[in-house]
């Protein structure tokens, strides 16, 4: 056999090195998205000074928080739905709640994380709560069952899965119970699992709760339950410590939509939609962004760290990009988007954010605002029917259930959204430019109901 030339050789050599190269920029990338449920700002590092969440506030201090993250809507599976599709819920057609008799899907020609992954050939997981459908638009190659309040087995299954994906990379999404109500209070007081209570007394009342001792009892109780969850977040990292997968894992850590209390879960006010969002990327420096982010960016952020390509048909971008920087150019605004919680809480609305104002569109503002059923058998919902209280908090008990067509807040002066300037002449031009921006928003996204309520 004749010896190769050396110009082959020389080629094959510069071959071999540029893989290597290559191969040492693009290492293995994994993803852990921690996905709590029903969680609020009630973290110290989002400054309530009472509850204890140590282990979430240590992510935030080593990776970035994001002070303005904004769920796209505040109902469960709609939310998840958002964040795994980059989809609006009017989009990606998860209108509602996924189980039970209220049995809504997402759009089966979606493309999904798990879906898109899979066919990259990533490994993909979620343990306990999933709460989205169909399995062919969301083809997780395991589907860990399990309480998603016992959290030291589901460290345990987050364990088993990373260990069983070998050198595949991977995406785990650890899907929390915490701090949702249970049948009855928070489901607290979970065996294996720390429990630490808090003084009624203490506890930092939402502008949109009525000062009440039930009240206070069952936000006490929430606490607990948002505990419980930390110590969880804690023993997940200490996890990937242990595999050494610190240096090669993205983590995200939020919450699906606001608090289980009314005023704030299934609506489009800020308690409802303004939530934790902290990433933790590794080799980034650690900080704030004051970015409005939304929560069609997750699915996005996600495929950018694996180095895939965005679908068209997401509506978000990547949040990597602005990871180290505290005010970025260009994140001004966010949208939002409800149809159903329950199918019997028919309630559509559409909502866009700005700095300094919110819009919303209530499309069919005829019908009383409906209460989910967690939150109508909660301690605080009973209180206020027995008591037969006519404020909600700061906010009349009439403004609450009867909305009218248009809501326009002024959030410099009025951040508690109780305030409506949708009439005031001096909003004219204000009101004109955000419903001009919002039915620009519903063409671009193919919003199913504009043709029937679209604001002429």
């Amino acid at each position: 056999m004749r010896p190769l030339p050396r110009i082959l050789f020389a080629a094959l050599a510069i071959s071999l090195a540029l893989a290597a190269d290559g191969r040492a920029q693009n290492p293995r990338r994994n993803v852990v998205f921690l996905i709590a449920d029903d969680l609020g700002l009630d973290l110290g590092c989002y400054g309530n000074k009472v509850i204890q969440t140590p282990n979430i506030d240590a992510l935030a201090a080593n990776g970035t928080r994001f002070s303005n993250a904004f769920a796209c809507v505040s109902s469960c599976s709609p939310s998840r739905a958002t964040l795994y599709t980059g989809m609006q819920s009017h989009s990606c057609g998860q209108y509602g709640l996924a189980h039970a008799t209220h049995n809504a899907y997402t759009f089966r020609q979606v493309q999904s994380l798990p879906r898109i992954l899979k066919a990259a050939g990533y490994r993909s997981g979620i343990v306990a709560k999933v709460h989205v459908q169909p399995k062919e638009v969301y083809p997780w190659d395991e589907e860990i069952p399990g309480n998603g309040r016992n959290v030291p087995l589901m460290a345990e299954q987050a364990r088993k899965f990373i260990q069983d994906s070998g050198d595949k990379p991977f995406l785990l999404v650890m899907g929390y119970t915490d701090p949702h109500r249970a049948a009855k209070g928070f489901g607290n007081a979970v065996k294996g699992v720390p429990d630490i209570t808090y003084n009624p007394a203490k506890v930092e009342l939402p502008y949109h709760l009525p000062d009440q001792p039930d009240c206070r009892a069952d936000l006490a109780d929430y606490y607990r339950s948002a505990t419980r969850l930390d110590y969880g977040i804690g023993l997940l990292m200490k996890v990937l410590k242990e595999l050494k997968h610190e240096d090669d894992t993205l983590v995200i850590f939020l919450s699906d939509n606001g608090i289980p209390f009314p005023g704030a879960k299934t609506t489009l006010y800020d308690a409802g939609l303004h939530l934790p969002l902290i990433i933790h990327a590794p080799g980034r420096k650690p900080g704030v962004c004051n970015g409005m982010a939304s929560y069609t960016d997750i699915a996005p952020t996600i495929l950018d760290w694996m180095g895939q390509k965005q679908p068209a048909a997401m509506q978000g971008r990547s949040l990597l990009p602005i990871l180290e920087q505290e005010n970025p150019a260009g994140w001004d605004e966010v949208f939002g988007s409800h149809q159903f919680h329950e199918i019997t809480m028919y309630y559509p609305m559409r909502m866009i954010r700005t700095r300094n104002h919110k819009y919303i569109l209530n499309l069919a503002h005829e019908l009383p605002f409906p209460t989910a059923q967690d939150l109508y058998d909660g301690l605080t919902w009973q209180g206020i029917l027995k008591r037969g209280d006519t404020m909600l908090g700061q906010r009349t008990m009439a403004q609450y259930l009867h909305r009218p067509k248009e809501e326009l807040y002024d959030l410099r002066t009025d951040p508690s959204e109780l305030k409506n300037l949708a009439d005031d002449p001096k909003q004219a031009e204000t009101l004109a430019d955000l419903r001009k921006r919002l039915k620009t928003w519903q063409e671009k996204t193919q919003d199913p109901w504009l043709v029937k309520y679209v604001h002429e």
